[in-house]
Order: structure tokens, then sequence, then C-alpha cells
């Protein structure tokens, strides 16, 4: 996930899908300067930490590193004699 997206949803009202090692999360703070946010575990609110934004995933953002090793898997496919 990238900082403005973030952002976003840490502002928005509306509850997203995020998800840190697998686990639903809650953005508790971004901290742009550090690239960091504050995230807490739903099923665990006093579990509050600290990591890089670009750990977190969305299911979009899955899906879309998904396409894109897909894609990488066929153009290497194409290379090979």
């Amino acid at each position: 996930m990238d900082i403005n997206r973030a952002k976003e949803i840490a502002a928005s009202p509306v509850m997203e899908d995020v998800k840190y090692n697998g686990v639903p999360v809650y953005i508790q703070h971004v901290d742009e300067a550090k690239e960091t946010v504050r995230i807490y575990p739903l099923a665990e609110p006093d579990q509050e930490i600290e990591v890089p934004v670009r750990s977190l995933t969305t299911p979009s953002s899955t899906v879309a590193m998904e396409v894109q090793q897909m894609a990488c898997r066929n153009s290497d496919d194409g290379i090979r004699d």
C-alpha cells in the first residue's frame, strides 16, 4: 500500500479491508515522514504496533500484485529459446 492510500483509509468513516501479514487491522495513524502506520489487529485493539506502510495490503492491492506477477511470468516464458 502507498502512503496516500493509507491516509485515505485512515481518514475515511468507512471500514476498509486492510491486512498486515494476513491479519485484519485498523489504521490508527499515518506517519508520512517515516512512511509508517500505527495499526492494531481488529481482534486485539490493545496490541498497537508501528509498521512500514508498504507492508499493508488490501484485496485490490493483492489482486494487482498477482496480475503483475502473472505478467512477469508470461513475459519470462516468451524470452526463453
